[in-house]
């Protein structure tokens, strides 16, 4: 993590000439919440925080209980490197929001994961995060409306001509390097106009940070050169979904808490009773990695998307994969998550399950070493292989039963989100959906 004082933030929107910043934070869904202060006001918002109408915002609060105040964190402090600069330019911030006496304000996606992130530290742990984030670039219309037209049919690691997008992502790379990201890979993914840009795995607080900045940055550049980024699991019919593949570990005393170079596989106690503790509860969660109507189009076999309940060494029909790399490398990748999510609340639950894990000492079982969707239903029933919810319905259901999942995102933001997600499904089921036009019209 990057550590920034005040003083830093004050001395940097000088020397680079800022003369606004935007204020910035999530609601419970993930979605970006931002307004901009002038420079000259930063000083003032950073003692005293910038107040605000909670009762404006989905999940917050109501409307005789809305002031709330927004306190800037100085660690979130970067330029927008593709705005204008002939006048000043444009800096971003992320906040914490507090109620007026000063407390946090438990329905804060951030909040819920610091508290995940204090449980941890008490057990003397840190933990590390490095997400795989894809996303579609699609063309926009004469309109500058989105559009579901391809910008190429190009497949994975093709590039020019087959890739004709590789100046826009080449764009984003430049645009996240200039705001601090330490970039991994940047590259076409498997179907028609979608891509991957992976960055460096560093401490979960700042991670969940980075990721709603990287949606920021890419659908602000893409729209900026003609183009419409979405991180919507599964756009297109037919063609691989987009995910948000999440490798995790555990650092103790400044060393990799998952990694025992006298186990058979390398793994230490403490990794394969974190993964046990995934495994325990990610039915209960999936509700939050996997939060749309549609993201349960993406989990569904033939299109490498992990469904099933198993964890595997090098496996990518597993849900949970162990990548080859051993030593300060050792982690655990969890397959399932994919961009829609609110990285805040996603990773407190995978942290915390982890920990439950830990505590617990729950067995993960064997691992599956086999292709899993080659397994046919009676082997996998045999073997005790459940699948993941089948559908946002089942996933509220599983949510709504689990004492786990509440007491880590607390009642204010439980309560909240399954009320909406409640609603979205019952709104989902009462449309008219094309394929019904297309089966049952002419027919009946």
């Amino acid at each position: 993590m990057i550590q920034r004082t005040k003083e830093d933030v004050l001395t940097a929107i000088v020397e680079k000439n800022v003369k606004f910043i935007r204020t910035q934070f999530t609601d419970t869904f993930g979605t970006i919440k931002s307004w901009a202060i002038p420079a000259e006001n930063l000083e003032d918002a950073l003692n005293d925080g910038v107040m605000f109408d909670g009762s404006s915002i989905t999940g917050f609060t109501r409307i005789e209980e809305s002031d709330m105040t927004l306190i800037p964190d100085p660690n979130t402090f970067c330029i927008l490197p593709w705005r204008p600069t002939e006048r000043g330019s444009v800096a971003r911030i992320i906040g914490d929001v507090k109620l007026p006496d000063g407390t946090s304000f438990e329905g804060d996606p951030r909040y819920v994961l610091k508290k995940a992130i204090k449980e941890a530290e008490a057990q003397g742990f840190t933990m590390n995060v490095g997400p795989e984030l894809e996303f579609f670039l699609f063309k926009l219309d004469e309109k500058g409306h989105p559009s579901l037209e391809f910008t190429d049919h190009g497949g994975y690691f093709d590039f020019a001509p087959l890739d004709k997008a590789q100046d826009v992502r080449r764009d984003i790379d430049f645009a996240l390097e200039d705001m601090g990201f330490n970039l991994e890979a940047s590259h076409h993914e498997v179907a028609p106009s979608q891509h991957e840009i992976n960055f460096k795995f560093d401490d979960v607080l700042t991670t969940a940070d980075n990721v709603i900045t990287f949606k920021y940055v890419v659908k602000s550049i893409a729209y900026a050169k003609g183009y419409y980024a979405t991180f919507m699991p599964k756009p297109i019919y037919g063609e691989n979904g987009s995910g948000m593949h999440s490798n995790q570990s555990l650092s103790k005393n400044g060393t990799n808490a998952f990694y025992d170079s006298d186990s058979e596989n390398g793994l230490s106690q403490t990794a394969l009773h974190y993964i046990g503790g995934l495994l325990k509860h990610i039915k209960d969660f999936t509700a939050v990695t996997n939060p749309l109507v549609n993201s349960y189009k993406r989990l569904v076999p033939g299109y490498e998307a992990p469904i099933y309940r198993t964890w595997s060494n090098s496996n990518r029909s597993s849900l949970i994969r162990i990548p080859a790399i051993r030593g300060r490398g050792t982690r655990v990748e969890l397959r399932c998550p994919d961009p829609s999510c609110n990285p805040y609340l996603a990773f407190a639950l995978m942290l915390s399950a982890g920990l439950d894990g830990i505590k617990n000492k729950i067995d993960p079982g064997e691992p599956s070493n086999f292709n899993i969707f080659d397994v046919c239903d009676e082997t996998r029933k045999e073997k005790c292989i459940e699948s993941l919810p089948g559908s946002l319905k089942e996933a509220i259901a599983c949510m709504k039963e689990s004492t786990f999942v509440r007491s880590v995102l607390g009642n204010h933001v439980f309560e909240n989100y399954l009320s909406t997600k409640i609603t979205e499904w019952d709104e989902y089921k009462a449309q008219v959906h094309k394929w019904e036009l297309d089966t049952y019209f002419e027919k009946y």
